[in-house]
């Protein structure tokens, strides 16, 4: 009977020993970190980047007269599309016509004159053929017919200039486009050379864009397509035409023009312009986010998830290039493999870990 009452008093010993056993196996061992994770995808690359930027004229000059004077009429207004020869502005022509005719005045004086010099040319050297006049009365003779010569010239160069003037007293454009600016009001006067309005011609047009210095050496043998903001669907082709030696001092970016071809009425002047390039011969790359590399001084690192041990490696890799969310890399990993996309700064290789996939 004592016997069979020490048997449940021993079970219950037995049982809390187990529990204690259990507990501080518990308390010793660590469990495996939980770790968000991301699958390594490799895909083609397009190496296509859009950049934003305007349509300009590639031709576009401020026209100004060649001569000072009075405006006294503007004949058109920013935004007016002007043809080849058509008068934009004109100038007070009177003291440009007083011009000519002083012009005109000296050169009838030059001609008088050196039809009187040669007249007394011929007569003295008659006269120094018969002994009544001296070698050197002849010679002042020739002395004042060659200086009456090159009066008339002179006078004759002055009246050309002077009916030169008077054209310019109208400025003309030089090509088809469209007015830009006029800074310059009816009865103002101006000085020779000075902006009266500005024409951008229409016939190539240009999508003006900044490229980051990372696109210098492709931009040059890129495929470039331009689409508007405004008709997204329409596709233009379009080729580099100049490209900056220099960077913008604030940007740090080299201003890039691209002809437009086959740009019709519909591409308008100061549109925006998105310019996609597409690098040649693309490789194969796989983007990670960026807060899954670590680099700690020896260049940029991933931790890897081991499928069968759970334990984390630390393993260098070849970055192409980082975006403004994205690194992508394009050697030293496997496509399928795990990668610690979340507090990597905080791990270390051979830490055991629960992978968690990220959403």
């Amino acid at each position: 009977m004592s016997r069979s009452l020490h048997l449940p008093a021993l079970a219950l010993l037995l049982a809390a020993a187990l529990a204690g056993c259990q507990e501080a196996t518990s308390q010793t061992t660590t469990p495996p970190r939980p770790v968000q994770v991301t699958e390594v995808a490799f895909a083609p690359e397009h190496g296509a980047r859009d950049f934003v930027g305007v349509v300009r004229p590639r031709y576009e000059a401020d026209l100004a007269f060649r001569v000072g004077g009075k405006v006294i009429a503007r004949t058109v207004n920013v935004g007016d599309v002007v043809k080849a020869g058509a008068v934009l502005a004109r100038l007070d022509p009177q003291d440009l016509r007083l011009e000519l005719e002083r012009a005109e005045a000296e050169l009838a004086a030059a001609r008088s004159n050196l039809a009187q010099t040669r007249s007394d040319e011929a007569r003295y050297e008659t006269l120094a053929a018969r002994g009544y006049a001296s070698t050197a009365e002849l010679e002042r003779k020739k002395a004042a017919r060659a200086e009456g010569e090159g009066r008339l010239q002179k006078a004759t160069r002055a009246l050309d200039l002077a009916r030169n003037q008077l054209q310019y007293a109208d400025l003309v454009a030089e090509a088809d486009g469209v007015v830009t600016a006029a800074p310059i009001e009816p009865g103002q006067v101006v000085s020779a050379g000075q902006a009266i309005v500005r024409v951008a011609r229409l016939d190539e047009k240009e999508a003006l864009v900044a490229l980051p210095e990372t696109w210098l050496a492709d931009a040059q043998r890129a495929e470039a397509t331009v689409k508007l903001w405004s008709d997204p669907d329409r596709v233009f082709r379009a080729r580099l035409r100049e490209l900056s030696p220099q960077a913008e001092a604030a940007t740090r970016t080299y201003a890039a023009r691209f002809t437009i071809a086959d740009a019709d009425e519909a591409v308008a002047l100061g549109m925006t312009a998105t310019v996609t390039l597409t690098r040649p011969g693309a490789a194969r790359l796989a983007a990670l986010p960026l807060s899954a590399i670590l680099n700690q001084g020896t260049g940029p690192s991933v931790f890897v998830v081991d499928p069968a041990t759970g334990a984390l490696e630390l393993r260098p890799v070849e970055v192409e290039s980082f975006t403004h969310d994205a690194a992508l890399v394009k050697a030293g990993l496997e496509s399928g493999e795990r990668v610690v996309t979340l507090g990597v700064h905080k791990l270390q290789a051979g830490l055991q870990v629960r992978a968690i996939a990220a959403r």
